[in-house]
């Protein structure tokens, strides 16, 4: 990263080095009273939010939850952050960086009860695809911010990468159930982008995904480990094995 990420929340603008690693995520808001003792309303994760439409509506809507939003153009974050300040919320921050950069080495794992990506840069050339945010090498990184139990929501106008992102998710070992959502989502666009291609009929692959819950012993993912072991570790044969490969999960069932 070229500059350290900035964080908005609880009335205050923070540079990521102020904070602990892990971030200790009672530090990102203000209290909901002086004599409030811990926060346990649950935490919900947008990457790549953009303006931020869905998640500052879900902010608004729903008081008793709290919400992440993580977004590397500075403008956009900073523009979630203002309106979330301008309205008066106190169970919405914000944080500009890298979002694989924050998962690997800022946020706790474990914390959220869903996680949002909606129509992330697909990356479309060969030589590119290891920046995708799903990748067999990333995708452990991801699902790590769940809970046991939390659900992934996904969405994307680009078919080929949405059917990448299907496969890989069907032999993710922390996945139990995967379900293709046809019809839009209930409460309608959750992006700009996607209104636009709805007016325009343009096709949307929309995922649905539940971890598991417990956790399996190994999550990392079959077809990433071998070079992510290969990278960090001089034994390989200290890795997990792949044989057998993770069962399956209930795949793409249809609602």
């Amino acid at each position: 990263m070229n500059h350290p990420a900035t964080i908005w929340g609880g009335g205050e603008e923070r540079s990521i080095l102020e904070l602990s690693s892990p971030i200790d995520l009672e530090t990102l808001l203000l209290p909901q009273t002086p004599d409030d003792g811990p926060d346990d309303r649950p935490w919900n994760v947008e990457i790549g939010f953009g303006k931020g439409r869905y998640l500052l509506q879900q902010a608004i809507a729903r008081p008793d939850e709290r919400f992440l939003g993580i977004e590397m153009v500075g403008k956009y974050a900073r523009l979630l952050a203002d309106r979330a300040a301008s309205r008066g919320l106190s169970n919405l921050a914000v944080i500009r960086g890298e979002a694989l950069y924050l998962l690997a080495a800022a946020l706790p794992r474990g914390f959220a009860r869903s996680l949002h990506v909606y129509f992330p840069d697909p990356w479309p050339k060969s030589k590119h695809h290891r920046r995708r945010l799903f990748d067999p090498t990333s995708v452990d990184l991801v699902l790590g911010v769940l809970a046991p139990g939390a659900a992934l929501q996904f969405a994307t106008d680009y078919l080929v990468y949405g059917e990448d992102v299907a496969a890989l998710l069907a032999h993710a070992p922390s996945i139990d159930v995967l379900e293709r959502i046809e019809a839009p989502w209930p409460d309608g666009a959750r992006t700009n982008y996607e209104a636009k291609f709805i007016r325009e009929g343009r096709p949307i692959i929309r995922l649905a995904a539940t971890v598991k819950q417990p956790l399996p012993a190994c999550v990392l993912h079959p077809d990433g480990w071998p070079r992510i072991v290969a990278a960090t570790a001089p034994e390989p044969e200290t890795a997990p094995s792949a044989d057998p490969p993770p069962a399956t999960p209930e795949l793409l069932r249809r609602r």
